[in-house]
């Protein structure tokens, strides 16, 4: 049975280890924190999994190691030197850092050449993707290497060219936030509003196909080109920008509309993983097990 270390027991982290454990992975997870053994056993249930507050033994022996602390980039790397002694030369290190660039978190390390960052869209045991992205350094093989076990766990991996802050992901999430906020901010529409108009719109058109896959269906028979030469010539209008000082604006909407705390929190995510799952097998992606079925 293949081993996997799990470093981090957050949001992140935990979701790694159900889909490990669903796939069939021997599963470790390491992590400080002094309630790691109740935070485990309340979040995975019937997951076996092996629990250590000391990354070194928990990464002896493994053969995959998916990095999910802190997004501090001082932690990262004391956290990937210690991964780096203890683990062997063919272990892939990968990062679900979602900001932090590989070169950044390889600079100084003996492993670079098998340092990766492999991003999730969360939660991770749902989602399809994972932003494979290699620095500088890393190894044709270390890509390949993480490919295929994305792959094993029925992901998406979609590799990088090359390193850039935020990834790709993140970039077009950050644009398009930034919009959102904008316009909530300029009293155009409520944040509730907002997100049933995306819900019914782009996000139901981008969850079947991509932007320009949509740009080409949207010019008919000429294809994206038409669309750009016509509808696009008219889109000239400036966007603006959120204004920072009135963030605080749209922080207290968004919390207004969904509420803060551990149970808002459980019913919002229940919502999103219950529809989520809902849509993945008709849009052709392989449905995962649920918690109930993961326990059998």
């Amino acid at each position: 049975m293949a081993v996997v270390t799990l470093v981090g027991a957050g949001v992140i982290g935990l979701s790694w280890a159900r889909l490990f454990g669903a796939a069939g992975w021997e599963v470790r997870i390491s992590d400080p924190r002094p309630d790691l053994a109740d935070v485990v056993d309340r979040q995975l249930g019937g997951v076996p999994v092996t629990l250590a507050a000391d990354l070194a033994s928990a990464a002896e022996g493994t053969d995959f190691v998916q990095e999910s602390g802190p997004e501090r980039i001082e932690i990262k790397e004391q956290m990937f030197a210690t991964l780096a002694a203890h683990t062997r030369d063919d272990v892939v290190l990968a990062s679900s850092s979602s900001s932090l660039l590989p070169s950044a978190i390889a600079e100084g390390n003996p492993a670079a050449d098998r340092i990766v960052i492999g991003h999730p869209f969360n939660p991770p045991e749902l989602m399809p993707l994972v932003e494979v992205v290699p620095g500088p350094a890393t190894s044709a093989g270390t890509v390949e290497r993480a490919v295929e076990v994305y792959r094993e766990l029925d992901k998406l991996p979609v590799r990088l060219k090359k390193e850039i802050p935020g990834f790709v992901g993140n970039r077009l999430q950050k644009v398009f936030d930034e919009q959102a906020a904008y316009l909530v901010q300029q009293g155009v529409i409520d944040v509730a509003d907002l997100d049933d108009l995306v819900r019914a719109s782009l996000g139901l058109r981008w969850a079947t196909v991509g932007p320009f896959q949509s740009g080409a269906l949207g010019g008919g028979p000429a294809g994206f080109r038409h669309l750009v030469e016509h509808v696009g010539s008219q889109m000239t209008f400036e966007i603006g920008h959120p204004d920072p000082a009135r963030i605080g604006e749209v922080l207290d909407a968004v919390e207004e509309a969904y509420g803060t705390g551990r149970s808002a929190y459980e019913k919002l995510a229940a919502l999103r993983d219950g529809r989520t799952r809902a849509v993945l097998e008709p849009l052709g992606w392989p449905q995962p097990p649920s918690a109930d079925e993961q326990e059998k």
